[in-house]
């Protein structure tokens, strides 16, 4: 059995400590999700164009279904394209 104690590493071994995702809605008080305003939707949306999940953005299910429906809007009235190449 060897000691374990005499291990030494290169680089210190990383430990991630991951921030705490919350909802920016609930946080901000907002009760109504404007589908005009383009630009705050975008950050919902990845480089494809496509609606970013719950587990990434953090965003709780009521205001994930409120903010689903305005990009659909958005991209209905075309302020949003629905496919798009690096739109970020």
């Amino acid at each position: 059995m060897a000691q374990n104690d005499n291990i030494r590493f290169l680089n210190p071994p990383t430990v991630e400590v991951k921030k705490k995702k919350y909802c920016r809605f609930k946080k901000a008080g907002i009760k109504y999700v404007d589908y005009k305003d383009a630009e705050f939707l975008k950050k919902f949306l990845n480089e494809q164009g496509k609606i970013l999940p719950r587990r990434i953005t953090g965003t709780s299910l009521k205001f994930q279904r409120k903010v689903a429906q305005a990009v659909k809007r958005a991209r209905h009235l075309a302020l949003l394209p629905y496919v798009t190449d690096l739109m970020k």
